[in-house]
């Protein structure tokens, strides 16, 4: 887990937890603030509940994130209209404001309502479900993630990015050079990556938090 500077293309803190907890989280951003960073944003990929860990800090949502979520459901290839209608949707994410890209959503949905509504009854046991459930989550996900995906807009003069595509390449730069010591014992392995994480470069650039 890291935590990076944006503005200056520098990592501050990184841990290495088996599991993302939101008390990870927490415990990393009271830390800098105790070294004497002052949090002004913070960037994430919208793990469930962390939206609503740090009280008055804004919260960015990971563009790049949405979009995939969304893909996850109704796939790179979508069959069905709603499916198909859903992704271009989507794909304006990042070329859209809040108000816009409200109104797609809204309007697809009166669109396809009864179509979501439906439901399939299962002989075996018994009960109903809903029919195009993958359909329903993508869009769920949207309208539960809307207030934060674009905090970036709301907040002009703090240089918000909309997404952590830079925190991805980090940890691919990573990936990359670890695979190339495969035979390292852990404790090495953990040296070589503070090693790494403490030179980080400006391409490296990770946005966690700034």
């Amino acid at each position: 887990m890291v935590f990076r500077d944006h503005y200056r293309n520098r990592n501050l803190s990184w841990q290495f937890v088996g599991h993302e907890t939101l008390n990870d989280y927490q415990t990393g951003i009271k830390d800098l603030e105790s070294k004497g960073w002052k949090v002004r944003a913070i960037v994430c990929d919208g793990k469930r509940g962390l939206f609503y860990c740090f009280g008055s800090i804004p919260i960015q949502m990971c563009q790049y994130h949405q979009v995939a979520i969304v893909k996850r459901y109704v796939t790179q290839n979508p069959k069905l209209e709603a499916g198909k209608e859903l992704k271009n949707i989507v794909a304006q994410l990042s070329t859209s404001n809040k108000n816009d890209f409200k109104k797609l959503l809204e309007d697809w949905n009166l669109k396809w309502s009864e179509f979501l509504r439906e439901k399939t009854f299962n002989p075996d046991t018994q009960k109903c479900h809903f029919t195009h459930r993958r359909i329903r989550s993508a869009y769920r996900s949207l309208k539960t993630n809307l207030p934060f995906l674009f905090t970036f807009q709301d907040y002009p003069d703090l240089n918000i990015p909309n997404t952590i595509n830079s925190l991805e390449g980090v940890f691919s730069n990573l990936k990359t050079k670890t695979r190339v010591h495969a035979g390292l014992k852990y404790h090495r392995k953990v040296k070589l990556i503070n090693e790494i994480l403490s030179n980080s470069q400006p391409f490296l650039s990770i946005i966690p938090i700034f």
